[in-house]
């Protein structure tokens, strides 16, 4: 059985940034079932619910987006959605699950996919990192801007899945100081810049300057090794 580390709930954006470094009063919860939950589904029609859902939030909001919105944008009555997702809030959660979920699995396997040292593993995880936020940023933005809107109970098992990305690159920044590759004081404030940085990516990708996802996931991870060296 796996578990997870997890955050107090704390709907403050500026609180959820602070508690990827600090880790804030850890509890453990089970949280398996949410990587295959059903609310997940591959299934043609809840991927498509899921889609228009990341569309709409993303341009107006999740408190500007009603499901009957989203189902007529579909040409489907509200009621088709029902089977799927009982509500709004529910298929909020879906997409915050999937979100996590694919970029966990992503720095995981670039992780373990990658030879070399410290320095080769941090600059390949963030160069998924930032590249995975760039080119599915109206996905991240949704899953970034719109978490106060989850039950508690919800919150609880994103912030988990957030908090073991973000372990992704701690435990590579802490093994290049033990191997002494990596000369950075404070590794915890380290974490915290190089996870924003990636993570910010969505609020203003793309930009005149940068529409490249993978030149700026190259970028991202030589200013994370610069930061740690």
């Amino acid at each position: 059985m796996m578990h997870l580390t997890t955050a107090p709930v704390n709907h403050d954006p500026d609180a959820r940034c602070a508690w990827i470094a600090e880790g804030g009063a850890m509890g453990q919860l089970d949280v398996e079932a949410a990587y295959a939950a059903p609310l997940v589904s591959d299934s043609p029609a809840a991927t498509r619910m899921r889609r228009a859902a990341v569309e709409m939030f993303a341009r107006d909001g999740f408190g500007g987006t009603s499901t009957r919105q989203i189902a007529k944008h579909l040409n489907l009555s509200p009621a088709a959605m029902y089977p799927h997702y009982k509500s709004k809030e529910e298929l909020l959660y879906a997409i915050a699950v999937d979100g996590h979920g694919q970029i966990l699995d992503e720095l995981r396997s670039v992780d373990a996919d990658t030879a070399g040292g410290p320095e080769q593993r941090l600059q390949a995880v963030v160069a998924a990192f930032a590249c995975w936020q760039a080119r599915h940023h109206e996905h991240a933005k949704v899953v970034q801007y719109e978490l106060h809107a989850l039950a508690p109970e919800h919150y609880r098992v994103v912030a988990a899945m957030r908090r073991d990305t973000v372990d992704i690159i701690e435990t590579i920044v802490r093994q290049g100081i033990r191997d002494g590759v990596f000369t950075v004081e404070h590794p915890d404030d380290a974490v915290l810049a190089i996870s924003s940085l990636c993570v910010d990516v969505c609020r203003w990708f793309p930009s005149r300057t940068h529409s490249d996802p993978v030149a700026l996931g190259t970028a991202y991870a030589e200013l994370a090794l610069r930061m740690v060296t």
